[in-house]
């Protein structure tokens, strides 16, 4: 077989792949060369990022889906994300006399993980909607062989595993699976993990559907429960994704498209509605002036979306009011050159996922995003599954009438979104970032850099990048630069009234951002985050 070249970017007439593991976009190209469409060469992305990002992303946690044959207009959303357990409410941790849901632990394992079902529903429609030929089993045959034979641990994974290890050695199954002999396993070394290839295996025999009822099901349920979980085998067995319609707003002479609640969707949309108002002529890309319009115009977003986005099924909210026109022009009114609006209340600016992107040889185009919400998740290994379960269920809020309060089978708010861009009708680009409240502040630089001021696709992603937001043990939110920003940079948003601060060059802080594009040329091309350990591969 020919060997599939990977770099931080590349291009090619077959198609690309950008995940922020190259092992992973190896497997997504390897689909494609074999006569694979971007739906079955994503599946196979999604499950090799499962196995070799675990810090991240897992079968235990959730994905949201992007699906593009190239039409604009037929753009599907699949939100493959789980809701609470029948047994987990807001007076349960009130009447235990806790004021917020833990992070970690059996008590924090309270959401059925959905993004096994989207590989299943997403398999489903590339094999009815575009005549896909792969089976099941080819797709997950990636990410079961580095689960059984092994493969290099990554050095944000070893970096992960120093920062949070001992935290979470307690948890149950936790260093078994991670630290195996007890010690935090350095870059570079040989790492199997032969439970979960054995699930892998289960499921790559039996499907997506084994996942949530039958043998496995009860044996992740069983593990949850002695690990003080309330999940039970009957909420697995009730999951089922959902395809959804997309959010859309106008940017530049296209349209940017995004996912709706209970993801943070439109709130990546303003800011690029608003940007369209107030930010096209904010000079150069690596200029004070738009990262301040782009600050001063995510403020106003995030107040909008923490008021009002949250499970659609549980209250009545008209999400697209917050796109219309008229709406849009007297959020931008708000806005003051060169004056920073008061700080804000929001939440943490922390959030680990991965994003991925894949366009064939024909234009069809996936843009992907999964997580366990933080790092390793509740740190809970589900029994001897190997499974590694999200804590997404402390995104709730414990508060009553708080329009996220948690309730027994409500999904709770995600952060997570992917997004795709499209002009004349044709999708062009799929574009994300991981990041919590970085993602729709990334999304906008990536749109801007690329489609406004007109750098390549690397260059987009290279960049410096700015980021907004509160992590940990802050009582206030704050704006940070790469410190590839010029002085001048910063002491102009100092003068204008923004708390600001460096981080390092190229920083972990500011996320892994990745894009795939169909070129006007007809070719197709992908840029990776060398903050990552990702890159593109081609066919």
């Amino acid at each position: 077989m020919k060997p599939v070249q990977i770099s931080l970017s590349a291009s090619s007439a077959g198609g690309a792949v950008s995940a922020p593991h190259a092992l992973a976009a190896d497997a997504g190209a390897a689909i494609l060369r074999s006569g694979g469409n971007a739906i079955e060469a994503g599946i196979a992305v999604a499950s090799t990022l499962a196995v070799v990002y675990p810090h991240m992303n897992g079968l235990g946690g959730d994905a949201f889906w992007l699906i593009s044959d190239g039409d604009a207009h037929t753009v599907r959303g699949l939100a493959a994300a789980g809701p609470a357990g029948r047994y987990y409410s807001a007076a349960l941790f009130r009447d235990r006399g806790l004021r917020e849901i833990p992070f970690r632990g059996g008590l924090s394992a309270m959401t059925v993980p959905g993004a096994v079902g989207g590989w299943g529903a997403a398999f489903e429609f590339s094999r009815d909607c575009w005549q896909g030929r792969k089976s099941w089993s080819a797709v997950l045959e990636s990410a079961y062989c580095h689960a059984a034979t092994g493969f290099p641990l990554s050095p944000n994974q070893s970096h992960t595993l120093t920062r949070f290890g001992n935290a979470l050695r307690q948890q149950p199954g936790f260093a078994a699976q991670y630290m195996p002999g007890g010690e935090v396993m350095s870059t570079g070394r040989l790492w199997s993990q032969r439970a979960l290839a054995q699930t892998l295996g289960t499921l790559a025999e039996n499907g997506a559907e084994a996942f949530y009822h039958g043998p496995l099901a009860w044996q992740m349920a069983k593990g949850l429960k002695a690990a003080g979980s309330l999940l039970t085998e009957a909420d697995l067995w009730a999951f089922k994704p959902r395809w959804v319609e997309p959010l859309r707003t106008a940017f530049g002479v296209g349209e940017a498209i995004n996912m709706p609640p209970p993801t943070q969707g439109v709130a990546s949309l303003m800011i690029l509605a608003l940007l369209n108002r107030v930010g096209l002529n904010s000079g150069d890309h690596l200029g004070a002036e738009l990262i301040h319009n782009t600050v001063e115009i995510t403020k106003l977003a995030f107040q909008y979306r923490d008021q009002l986005v949250a499970d659609p099924g549980f209250g009545e909210v008209d999400i697209a009011a917050l796109l219309n026109p008229d709406f849009l022009d007297d959020c931008a009114r708000e806005v003051h050159p060169l004056i920073a609006m008061p700080l804000p209340s929001i939440g943490l600016a922390k959030g680990d996922t991965v994003w991925f992107g894949v366009v064939d040889g024909q234009g069809r185009m996936v843009s992907v995003i999964q997580s366990l919400y933080h790092e390793f998740g509740t740190g809970v290994v589900a029994g001897n599954t190997g499974v590694l379960w999200n804590n997404r269920g402390c995104a709730f809020s414990l508060a009553p009438g708080h329009v996220n309060v948690l309730e027994p089978g409500k999904r709770p708010f995600h952060t997570l979104n992917p997004a795709l861009y499209a002009e004349q009708g044709r999708v062009q680009l799929a574009y994300g970032s991981m990041g919590g409240d970085g993602q729709p502040q990334t999304q906008a630089a990536l749109l801007m850099r690329a489609k406004h001021y007109g750098l390549s696709l690397a260059e987009s992603v290279i960049s410096p990048r700015w980021l907004y937001g509160r992590t940990w043990g802050e009582a206030s939110a704050g704006l940070r630069l790469e410190r590839r920003y010029s002085d001048a940079v910063f002491g102009d948003l100092c003068r204008w009234g923004h708390q600001v601060s460096w981080v390092p060059d190229y920083s972990d802080f500011m996320g892994h951002a990745g894009m795939v594009a169909r070129d006007p040329q007809g070719g197709f091309s992908g840029a990776a985050d060398p903050r990552s350990d990702g890159g593109v591969a081609v066919p």
